[in-house]
């Protein structure tokens, strides 16, 4: 058995629903995969001693799913009154419309489409709600349209798929691009450097417990991978199925179509710095 202090991040165990911070309520949906690991974590946040609460991910488009967050909610005495983001994938966003109907409430996110409401989300936006306080991180690359969401009160952040508990995510190409990824990624570690972030609350896996080492765990293994790929094609790998292959050999194969998403990403960020 592995010890988590001794892996990336520190993970905090078993992915389970529960508090996770003082302001974190954790929701996990019941739907587990090769890429959405035990499911996606819905986040239930509020205040303490505030009877209203901020959903950041209501999931898939399950009901019973739904529903049993907004249960969470009101046996802590809560009413959700918001939900918040992080990106627009099925395993996140495609909920957010019947989550709406269910609570009269509007759903905020970056990309306007996903938006139910007048207002959406932007670099440098603080949402507060019953006295919460979420400060809005753009941290694209994954997707173009990914978001993270700072509690400086629990000094923890809110990361969705740009970092995950547990293993590492992909760039989506051609939406994610690489180039903001890494970006996006130095731009959390100054959160952990800067403003003392420790926590992770991803949108998938357990909750990290240090955030700076999952930064920069995340930061080397791309380089490593970057390195790889050049090396991959400098030695007659040109295909993005050719390089996956070759540098993915170790990777269960049900995972090379997203690994071929995030070489397809990887190159495109060589050839434009004229590296292959």
């Amino acid at each position: 058995m592995s010890d988590a202090a001794a892996l990336p991040g520190q993970p905090r165990g078993l992915v389970v629903s529960g508090p996770a911070t003082a302001r974190a309520v954790n929701v996990l949906a019941p739907n587990p995969s090769a890429m959405t690991l035990d499911g996606t974590n819905t986040w239930l946040l509020s205040e303490p001693g505030s009877d209203l609460a901020v959903v950041v991910d209501p999931g898939p488009l399950d009901e019973t799913h739904l529903r049993h967050v907004i249960e969470t909610a009101e046996k802590l005495g809560k009413r959700v009154a918001l939900t918040l983001l992080t990106h627009g994938h099925p395993d996140h966003a495609e909920g957010a419309g019947l989550f709406a109907e269910l609570t009269g409430t509007p759903v905020r996110a970056l990309d306007p489409a996903l938006r139910l409401g007048d207002e959406g989300l932007g670099a440098g936006d603080v949402v507060s709600v019953g006295g919460l306080e979420v400060r809005v991180v753009p941290t694209p690359g994954h997707t173009s349209d990914s978001l993270s969401f700072h509690l400086p009160a629990d000094r923890a952040v809110l990361t969705g798929d740009t970092i995950l508990g547990r293993g590492t995510t992909m760039v989506a190409h051609p939406d994610g691009r690489l180039g903001d990824y890494l970006d996006s990624l130095r731009r959390l570690r100054s959160l952990t450097v800067d403003d003392g972030v420790h926590t992770v609350l991803p949108g998938h896996g357990p909750v990290l417990e240090d955030a700076q080492g999952a930064v920069e765990f995340y930061l080397a293994h791309r380089a490593s991978r970057l390195a790889q790929v050049e090396t991959a094609v400098e030695n007659g790998h040109r295909t993005p199925s050719e390089v996956v292959a070759h540098v993915y050999a170790d990777v269960d194969r049900s995972l090379w179509p997203a690994a071929e998403l995030s070489v397809r990403a990887q190159l495109e960020y060589l050839k434009g710095r004229g590296l292959v």
